[in-house]
């Protein structure tokens, strides 16, 4: 690596640590004042909520990080235009591909380093966030995903749920085990959905099975029609259905959608999420590029409030397209493909026109 480009790769990185230390500690104390009343109703201690910021980190880590990327690339390069080293550069024959490039190289690696947190970092942190609350917090069996379902206990019970769907406010391919001391089955309930209530869970039809307490053998079996189901959770208790999908990496996700299609209920959701996981790495790269163009439009005129007002508002730009995007998703309006990766390319193609822009400006300058 020349001097170069160590020089204006230090420089990012300084200007890195600082923009993902300032968003790191802003999510924090956000969610501090929001979170630190519930937590002082569930009796928590200092050395709790430690815990939950802790864990948190990881999460906060791979949200903020394109806009970090975005803000250090044109605070960057905006920097080295005010202080006149990009001149000085380009005056020696240093093109600004080979000024750029070792920056698009560490975004690629922190893009890698992002799909890598998703996948196993992270999922690993919302499990551990989500015990925290239901178990330690709130003295409640936590919900937890085994093989891509829904499992819980509630006293002498084990809740298994296939799916759950909040939106329609239905539990799909629902089984109660009661279990007495031994572990030792006593009775099964099957039903293959089940729909919210006046804060009930009825299913239309159900089939209960008994068995012998001492053999274990069967010794009833009846189908039961409106029977309302001892399932001690509401709808919120879930964590929702997104977030029971962050438990799991991608290879997971992709698992889940198979097995819900193969089964015959929709799997838009987990599909539009898989995507959306796939494309998340790829905002970095798309942001590192759109930050150059921003940058060397303002050349010398570029300072650092106005950079991080700009990186600012094109990260919100991009959050409220994105967010609306993977909402059509969701409802179906959209394919998941086109859902989770429109905003990317909306703010791609941003970036080659502002290049062309650049270079038609310069152009007539030189003229």
């Amino acid at each position: 690596m020349s001097i170069v480009s160590r020089l204006v790769v230090a420089y990012f990185f300084r200007i890195l640590g600082l923009c993902c230390g300032a968003f790191i500690g802003i999510y924090l104390l956000v969610d501090f004042f929001e979170k630190v009343d519930r937590f002082i109703d569930y009796g928590a201690g200092l050395n709790e909520y430690l815990t939950y910021l802790g864990h948190s980190i990881p999460f906060i880590f791979v949200q903020i990080l394109p806009l970090a990327i975005l803000t250090s690339m044109v605070l960057t390069l905006g920097g080295l235009s005010r202080t006149n080293e990009m001149t000085a550069m380009r005056a020696c024959g240093i093109s600004l591909a080979r000024i750029t490039r070792p920056l698009l190289v560490i975004i690629v690696l922190l893009s890698g380093l992002q799909l890598l947190a998703h996948e196993y970092l992270v999922p690993w942190n919302v499990r551990t966030l989500n015990e925290l609350v239901e178990v330690k917090l709130r003295g409640r069996e936590q919900i937890r995903l085994a093989h891509s379902k829904v499992w819980y206990r509630s006293g002498s019970q084990i809740i298994n749920i296939d799916l759950v769907q909040t939106r329609e406010q239905r539990l799909r391919g629902v089984t109660i085990f009661e279990i007495e001391q031994g572990a030792r089955i006593v009775r099964r309930i099957d039903a293959h959905e089940a729909e919210l209530r006046d804060q009930q869970w009825l299913a239309p039809t159900l089939v209960e099975r008994s068995f012998d307490r001492q053999s274990g053998t069967l010794q009833q079996t009846r189908q039961l029609e409106n029977q309302a189901l001892a399932i001690d959770r509401q709808l919120d208790d879930f964590a929702r259905e997104e977030d029971l999908n962050a438990e799991l990496g991608a290879r997971q996700l992709a698992q889940l959608a198979r097995r819900l299609e193969q089964e015959g209920y929709d799997a838009t959701r987990q599909r539009v999420d898989l995507q959306a996981r796939i494309a998340a790495p790829f905002t970095g790269l798309v942001m590192g590029l759109l930050g150059i163009p921003f940058a060397l439009q303002r050349g010398r005129q570029s300072n650092l409030a106005l950079g991080v007002g700009l990186s600012l508002a094109i990260g919100a730009a991009y959050f409220i397209i994105q967010s609306a995007v993977i909402s059509f998703g969701y409802a179906g309006a959209l394919p998941p493909l086109i859902a989770a990766w429109t905003a990317n390319l909306i703010f791609t193609l941003l970036a080659i026109w502002l290049f062309l822009g650049v270079k038609q400006k310069k152009k007539t300058a030189a003229s």
